[in-house]
């Protein structure tokens, strides 16, 4: 099976590969580029623990081939990741980028975290962490469309990522915590504590 060229920004930063047709984005972000943030899962698009975004629409990168990403921009969860924005320079080259990118979309301390990814650690919205990174890069989708989204809005945005561990309140709380930093123009990890969106829990 011949290779063909695809020409795609990722992370901000333009990648020029060969790829076989079969290759799926979200080998290609994995193996290739050594995004390995972008999860596999059931590798069925059900629990979306792969999700990234395409021209800013939120996809599930094992359903998608890579060569199908021509022309478009690629943003995974390291890409959301203030101090891990993007691949190495070396990614243009033919897909590599520096091992520096492999850090799941997550600083080894607060200082380099999204407000979105802050407000998940404030509300215990993660615990073993498969299913963050998707639903961190669904998240972003979701708030992009609905910056001030209502609980029914957050359970339907994410309703293509599984998580076995949260019960799912603590995630709904920090999307909501994270709309409402946005808002006030602050860090969600700040006076959004346990008490903050209890209107996830019906209080």
């Amino acid at each position: 099976m011949g290779e063909h060229r695809v020409e795609v920004t990722v992370n901000g930063r333009s990648v020029s590969a060969m790829v076989e047709p079969r290759l799926t984005l979200a080998d290609f972000l994995r193996d290739r580029l050594r995004l390995t943030g972008t999860h596999l899962g059931c590798e069925h698009g059900v629990c979306g623990a792969c999700t990234v975004l395409v021209d800013g629409a939120a996809i599930r990168s094992c359903l998608a081939f890579a060569v199908q990403m021509q022309g478009c921009a690629v943003t995974t969860v390291e890409g959301l990741t203030p101090s891990n924005g993007a691949a190495s320079d070396g990614a243009a080259s033919d897909g590599a980028a520096s091992d520096g990118a492999a850090s799941d979309g997550a600083a080894s301390d607060g200082a380099g975290l999204s407000e979105l990814q802050a407000a998940f650690r404030a509300e215990h919205g993660l615990q073993c962490g498969f299913c963050t990174p998707g639903f961190i890069v669904s998240a972003t989708a979701l708030l992009a469309n609905h910056p001030d989204p209502t609980v029914d809005q957050i359970r339907e945005g994410l309703s293509g990522n599984l998580c076995r561990c949260t019960g799912y309140q603590g995630i709904v709380r920090a999307v909501q915590a994270a709309a409402r930093a946005r808002h006030a123009g602050h860090g969600a990890g700040a006076g959004h504590g346990a008490g903050a969106g209890r209107e996830a829990d019906g209080e």
